[in-house]
């Protein structure tokens, strides 16, 4: 008892550094209760494994624990990492005492750890520690993904030649992975298509849709109207493919009656499983599964592992899963890289002969063989590689693809030939150069202030590099004379809005979203911002709120409505379905939102699923773990138009972030 007070002693100097929440050291309370006599490695091992699920990881990796336990743990996760470092590497060396084999012991003797069966908390998998829930939910997700994986056609119709020529006519790439893409996903009831900003995912996904549409009435079972499910794991990404599906249908010359059966509405997965008040469950479950013959879900690098697993269990067997998204962003902010480790292996398209000689009968390309096999999931998984929207003269679409494949001196070379690559050339452009020169936390803050205030208006401004400037010029300029015109001008704001954001990692720090914030309110609301809420104040919504059909992630901005008072404007899809033309304002009082931050600087985890013409990533003057690949491709991506790396100091953040990867 008197080692494991010191155990909890040390857990209490972690608490206090930030380096373990108050919930692992809870979790370790609970341990105690239900084996008084549990050994120090047991304990540590279930305050880590605790730790370990607020960094959105699954499961403890004992292995990497033993040969990297700094890495591991991302201890601590905030800008003083470089401040702590040697305290952090002290705290450490209490845990190196125990080797691979000393854990494994520790914990395979413990009643409190099983492989999987009776209910213990704790689940031992190998070299994975689990807690056991998320061991459930990963079984789950195996399972149920594995039986979709069986051939549900063992041929297509003669006819799907024809229609694959009228669809792709013509391909920039050789092989084709867009038509690729929908013979695979034609052969089973679960099919990924992955790829890179404006690889074209809906579009691919649309003509499928097509597809599966004429097919369906060659099947005796449907003699209604497929039933056709679109869903995205927030508010934004569902508006965001709603618009996107409208646009390709658009673009596509299809038979007005199939137009017709293709949804042009997604909704949030909350609302397509049924959420129900304070609780985790959902309405829909095994006992009680969604309708639908097929479901598609956009942006699936987003989605945790706990939804995946409530969603496949939703789902009757015979139901159809597409998933849509980018597998080199960031995973969800909660537990598990689903999108992923589900792609794993997908860029060096791993099919097996049988699967090649499928894609060679039915669409006539031939990919060639892979050097390594690839898995079961591969085999139904195409990544698509040709950006229709970054070509070789964008330098946003140059730097994504350097940040991917780990390139950190072609990445910096990038950055800096602004003359080759106009989108990553910011105005004052002499200032740029000289903070790529030169990184300092002062030029750091003077070309953001910059930026941030830019209207546009100025002769070298382009409409591409417009800042917050231009949102509140559209305020002040463009307010109506008559309450009819108010929604329309709430529009016009809000589209303003999404002209620029500026990004960061980080919550806590001057780097951080909290500290940017202030300073963006002090440039821009010296005066107004000396009240919480403020006319031009843009929030994010940071819990999804049913009652008033708001989603986690969507961002409105206080605007005097037409009779003077101060509310909050948010875009709204109507009943109708319809995607940005039938968006509607809804006007909410900022008393009835506590769950909102402002949003002039958001995370780059906030801002998956959106798009800004201009992007701003503010990187802070000392690495952190939370700095990755991953993180600096999904804040370049989220740019349509104009990019801006702004370093803080010459420690090398960016070059030692592109170097990290978590995959």
């Amino acid at each position: 008892m008197i080692r494991q007070a010191a155990v909890i002693d040390s857990m209490q100097h972690w608490v206090a550094k930030g380096w373990l929440s108050h919930l692992n050291r809870a979790f370790v309370g609970f341990l105690l209760d239900l084996e008084p006599n549990a050994t120090d490695a047991v304990l540590w091992a279930g305050a880590l494994v605790s730790h370990q699920l607020d960094r959105g990881e699954v499961y403890l990796d004992l292995e990497k624990l033993c040969e990297q336990p700094g890495m591991t743990l991302a201890i601590p996760a905030d800008d003083a990492w470089a401040v702590e470092q040697d305290a952090a590497a002290a705290e450490l060396a209490r845990l190196k005492v125990y080797s691979l084999d000393s854990w494994q012991a520790a914990l395979s003797q413990s009643r409190l750890v099983s492989s999987g069966q009776g209910d213990t908390p704790l689940v031992l998998a190998g070299n994975r520690l689990y807690l056991r829930r998320y061991w459930h939910y990963e079984q789950i997700t195996q399972a149920c993904i594995m039986q979709r994986l069986q051939p549900a056609r063992d041929s297509l119709p003669a006819s799907l030649a024809g229609r694959l020529q009228t669809l792709f006519p013509t391909s920039p790439e050789s092989p084709d992975w867009q038509k690729i893409a929908c013979v695979l996903a034609l052969r089973a009831r679960f099919a990924i298509i992955t790829g890179g900003p404006g690889t074209g995912k809906t579009t691919t996904l649309t003509k499928l849709l097509a597809l599966l549409i004429e097919l369906a009435p060659q099947n005796s079972e449907h003699s209604k109207p497929l039933n056709i499910l679109l869903a995205a794991p927030t508010g934004k990404a569902a508006a965001r493919v709603s618009e996107s599906i409208a646009k390709a249908l658009d673009r596509l010359t299809l038979d007005e009656t199939i137009k017709q059966c293709i949804p042009r509405k997604a909704s949030t997965l909350h609302r397509l499983l049924g959420s129900q008040h304070d609780s985790r469950r959902f309405l829909h479950n095994r006992q009680n599964p969604i309708v639908a013959d097929i479901v598609i879900v956009d942006e699936a690098s987003m989605i945790d592992l706990e939804m995946m697993a409530s969603l496949l269990e939703a789902l009757p067997a015979n139901t159809q899963l597409i998933l849509l998204g980018d597998k080199d962003q960031l995973a969800s902010v909660e537990a598990g890289s689903v999108m992923g480790d589900l792609c794993r292996g997908a860029e060096h398209a791993a099919y097996e002969q049988e699967t090649l000689a499928w894609i060679d009968r039915y669409a006539g390309e031939q990919p060639k063989p892979a050097a390594v096999p690839g898995s079961a999931i591969n085999q139904q998984t195409v990544m698509l590689q040709y950006s229709h929207r970054f070509d070789a003269h964008s330098g946003i679409g140059q730097l994504a693809k350097a940040v991917n494949q780990g390139d950190a001196l072609q990445a910096q070379a990038i950055l800096t030939d602004t003359e080759r690559y106009p989108d990553l050339r910011p105005e004052p452009h002499a200032e740029y150069i000289a903070l790529r020169q030169h990184p300092s936390p002062d030029a750091a803050n003077s070309l953001l202030r910059n930026l941030v205030i830019n209207s546009g208006d100025s002769a070298e401004s382009s409409r591409n590099r417009r800042g917050y400037g231009y949102y509140l010029a559209q305020i002040q300029n463009g307010r109506p004379d008559s309450a009819e015109r108010y929604d329309a001008w709430a529009m016009q704001v809000l589209t303003a809005f999404d002209a620029f954001q500026v990004l960061s990692a980080l919550r806590k720090g001057p780097w951080g979203v909290e500290g940017l914030n202030h300073c963006i309110e002090e440039w821009l609301f010296a005066k107004a911002k000396q009240a919480l809420w403020y006319e031009g104040r843009p929030v994010m919504i940071t819990r999804n709120d049913y009652n008033l059909g708001l989603m986690n992630g969507d961002i409105g901005i206080a605007l005097r409505d037409s009779i003077g008072k101060l509310r909050v404007a948010f875009p709204i899809a109507d009943a109708g379905g319809e995607p940005s033309a039938n968006l509607k304002i809804r006007w909410i009082s900022p008393m009835r939102l506590p769950d909102v931050e402002t949003a002039f600087a958001i995370t780059v985890h906030k801002s998956q699923g959106s798009e800004f013409n201009h992007v701003a990533l503010v990187l802070p003057e000392n690495i952190s773990p939370v700095h990755t690949r991953e993180l600096i491709y999904t804040g370049i991506t989220r740019a349509k138009d104009s990019f801006t790396l702004l370093e803080t100091s010459d420690s090398g953040v960016f070059a030692k972030a592109i170097l990290t990867c978590r995959k």
